[in-house]
């Protein structure tokens, strides 16, 4: 088999035995043996993936073991079925679909205020609660789709590294970028993408020293997003020398805590909204907070999460529920952006 081929299997191996096992460690491994020898059986056949869905994977191998029965055993649906990731016969009293887009923000910012680096990684992920065997469609401002079609360019997203789960059918999306699946049950990733754009900082962080004292440190934090939206719950940590001690802190918003293990001050801020600027003044006792240039100052790190908004731009055009029975299903869409590694250095 090919690199590609094993590293795929790999993965789907280590997402299967942790669902069956919880902690994948080798000690997990040898109570397990005959049912990893059970799932590696039905993963690979001749060397060929074949069932790598580990709801579907429990439909039939048990951590008990096989139990005994008359007569010849027979497969169940999924096995045979061409939708191998779904079961048949799934029925709901309400049906319904819950969409999250969440992004996450990689951002590495020089003292200056020059990016350096800037990253969007996305993915949509499904919550399926929905009777029978339904088609969905999903449409996306895909920029490639938006030139397809002549439409307006100025709201589209170009993506890139699109990744696929096994249900969408891949043809259709070459073709016509139709986002075409029938969906499995429960919680999926349905598809993940990356963004190279440069990205302006969504919270920027300014440490100014105070030079008179050396012992005082002045921190500005200023949301740089639209006024409509809020971060939540902030986390602003502050890098300070090893050998600063008895801490005071003054903040014009949330609160500040000293965290000795990690030679930093945490800053926390509840509901930070777009457009608002807060301060943090903080006092140590010791002879000076100037780092030693020559070993250089580690980043300010920043974590939040915005709901009901995203970096790229990215909007769900519709999501379109069909099914044999006709039945109406409700779908629910929400927009997440989080920090992923987001770093501002300082002076």
């Amino acid at each position: 088999p090919s690199p590609c081929w094993i590293y795929v299997m790999e993965m789907s191996n280590t997402v299967v035995f942790k669902e069956y096992f919880k902690e994948l460690e080798e000690e997990s491994i040898r109570d397990n043996f005959v049912t990893v020898y059970e799932l590696m059986d039905e993963v690979m056949d001749f060397g060929f993936p074949q069932t790598t869905d580990s709801k579907i994977l429990q439909e039939y191998i048990t951590q008990k073991g096989h139990k005994l029965e008359v007569g010849a055993p027979r497969p169940p649906a999924t096995v045979t079925n061409a939708v191998s990731w779904r079961s048949e016969g799934i029925k709901y009293r309400k049906n319904e679909v819950f969409m999250d887009v969440i992004e996450s923000v990689n951002l590495l910012v020089s003292a200056s205020g020059n990016v350096l680096r800037s990253e969007i990684v996305g993915s949509i992920k499904l919550k399926v609660v929905l009777s029978g065997m339904p088609e969905l469609r999903l449409g996306l401002n895909d920029k490639v789709l938006f030139e397809i079609t002549g439409r307006e360019k100025s709201k589209a997203v170009e993506l890139e590294d699109v990744k696929f789960h096994q249900c969408v059918r891949l043809s259709r999306f070459e073709n016509d970028r139709t986002i075409s699946f029938i969906p499995p049950d429960g919680e999926c990733e349905l598809m993940s993408y990356r963004l190279n754009t440069t990205v302006k900082p969504l919270i920027w962080i300014e440490s100014v020293i105070e030079k008179y004292s050396h012992s005082r440190v002045e921190i500005k934090a200023r949301s740089q997003f639209k006024n409509r939206s809020t971060a939540n719950n902030v986390s602003i940590m502050v890098p300070v020398p090893s050998d600063a001690d008895s801490p005071k802190f003054k903040t014009t918003m949330g609160s500040a805590k000293w965290v000795p293990e990690k030679n930093a001050v945490q800053w926390n801020i509840k509901s930070f909204p777009g457009g608002k600027e807060y301060m943090l003044r903080a006092h140590f006792g010791l002879p000076s907070v100037e780092a030693d240039e020559t070993e250089g100052k580690p980043p300010i790190t920043v974590n939040f999460e915005i709901p009901y908004f995203t970096v790229s731009g990215i909007q769900v055009r519709y999501l379109k529920i069909i099914e044999k029975s006709g039945y109406q299903a409700l779908p629910w869409v929400r927009y997440i952006t989080q920090s992923g590694d987001y770093q501002l250095r300082t002076s």
